[in-house]
């Protein structure tokens, strides 16, 4: 009969052994630690840690469908919580987590896994090497994010806010509203209609009705909009994205103005870097003019429809996001497939700029805007390290151990996406963060490289100790 198998994972956080606790302990906390490239999603959660409550996970393991049911089994703030499988894909499975203080500011997180592989000795063969594969690269990854969200809150010490977040089912907000939470904020979604059971939910775009429950709200987020890449761009398309950005900002905004220096003091909007339109090699500020096309007149009225917000002196910020790094959504999952057949290649000629940014930073980014007054008008929301899309692609392909050899020609793309294909893939937008920059933002991933290997479980793991 086989033997259990033990690993231990051990880090040092620079917070107190009570402040990495509490990160654990706060909902979100168990979002933030799943791994994006592995097919996890929660279907039950007691969001708790105390002894007796439970989280039921769906995954699929060797293609099939798996229920993992974990139970926690000891509670002891803030030394120590554990868990065990109730019923999963391992024959057993406990995990200890244990903070250890190592000063004031100081401590220590140890990670005690035993678990037991099902199969008996066959089983143990077969599949110890890639279990033990996988859980370094879990605990690579789970160990990155908690030390970068520690770091980020350390940096800017917030007291705890109000904030009122549109757009929290998308791949941003929902990330971002996780990511609040964990680090002690509190988060009202704004939605376009009251359920009636959600005391919690602002419905703003109804009517004057909400205006108080703005009152009690320290800062706004605006992130809701029609997706630009989810359809082929028609005419009406075009026109629900131009509205879905424009109108609902500029009827938020006039809200925000109606509270008479009453309600937030600050306001998040996103815009993209589509403002700049297709610039070639030109060095790209937040100093930059507009540019030409759909998307910068898109992205320069969304920005203008804030007017009412500035002129009742709240602090406004425009998001300028870049393309968005993540396997679960935007491009990069687009490119995977294709990558992973060894198909993958440059779009076009292949030496247009991509503008890009890893989730995490984006979120980071977005921290940053939040708890910095000095931080206003636009951010551009990208990494410092720009590249040119045949790059994006080799390295994609040698993060995937994958050739890039299959290039897409421009009217291969353009037979497929029409109008989109030229805005979205075959533009070159050579885009600078200078105000991250400037305002000292620290970003966790400033090179492609480690941060297509930290999305992707692609981490260099160091097993040594």
């Amino acid at each position: 009969m086989n033997a259990s198998a033990t690993a231990r994972y051990s880090i040092t956080l620079p917070v107190s052994q009570q402040a990495a606790f509490d990160y654990h302990a706060r909902p979100g906390a168990l979002q933030r630690l799943l791994p994006p490239w592995q097919n996890v999603e929660i279907e039950s959660s007691d969001n708790s840690l105390t002894e007796g409550s439970r989280v039921v996970l769906r995954m699929r393991v060797g293609g099939l469908p798996v229920r993992w049911v974990a139970q926690h089994t000891a509670y002891d703030p803030p030394n120590a919580f554990e868990d065990v499988q109730l019923e999963g894909p391992f024959e057993h499975w406990h995990h200890r987590h244990e903070f250890t203080a190592l000063g004031e500011d100081r401590c220590e997180l140890i990670d005690s896994l035993t678990y037991k592989i099902p199969g008996g000795s066959i089983g143990e063969r077969i599949g110890e090497r890639r279990i033990r594969d996988q859980l370094d690269q879990m605990f690579a990854f789970r160990q990155a994010t908690i030390l970068g969200d520690l770091q980020l809150a350390a940096a800017h010490p917030l007291p705890s806010q109000r904030i009122a977040l549109s757009g929290s089912r998308g791949l941003v907000g929902s990330h971002l509203q996780n990511l609040l939470t964990v680090l002690g904020h509190q988060v009202r979604p704004i939605v376009r209609k009251a359920s009636g059971g959600d005391e919690e939910e602002i419905a703003v775009w109804a009517d004057d009705a909400p205006l108080e429950k703005l009152r009690e709200i320290d800062a706004v987020i605006h992130l809701a909009g029609k997706p630009i890449a989810a359809e082929r761009w028609s005419e009406s398309v075009k026109r629900e994205i131009r509205e879905s950005r424009v109108r609902k900002t500029r009827q938020l905004c006039e809200r925000l103005a109606k509270l008479d220096g009453e309600g937030p003091r600050t306001l998040l909007c996103a815009s993209a870097t589509g403002y700049y339109g297709d610039r070639g090699d030109e060095l790209l500020t937040e100093e930059s003019a507009a540019g030409e096309g759909f998307l910068a007149e898109v992205a320069r009225e969304w920005e203008q429809a804030c007017q009412p917000a500035v002129e009742a002196g709240i602090r406004v910020v425009h998001l300028r996001f870049g393309v968005i790094l993540s396997p679960r959504d935007g491009a990069l999952p687009k490119m995977l497939t294709p990558t992973r057949l060894g198909l993958g290649g440059k779009l076009g000629r292949g030496d247009q700029w991509w503008s890009w940014i890893a989730l995490d930073d984006c979120l980071g980014a977005i921290y940053h805007a939040l708890a910095r007054e000095s931080v206003q008008g636009p951010v551009n929301v990208v990494a410092p390290t720009p590249v040119r899309n045949r790059e994006f692609a080799q390295t994609l392909a040698r993060v995937l151990s994958r050739p890039a050899v299959l290039p897409a020609p421009k009217t291969a793309l353009r037979l497929m996406l029409g109008e989109m294909a030229d805005a979205l893939l075959l533009a070159s937008a050579r885009v600078q963060p200078a105000r991250l920059e400037q305002t000292n933002y620290r970003f966790r991933y400033p090179a492609l490289e480690p941060a297509l290997r930290h999305l992707l479980g692609r981490a260099v793991v160091d097993t040594s100790g």
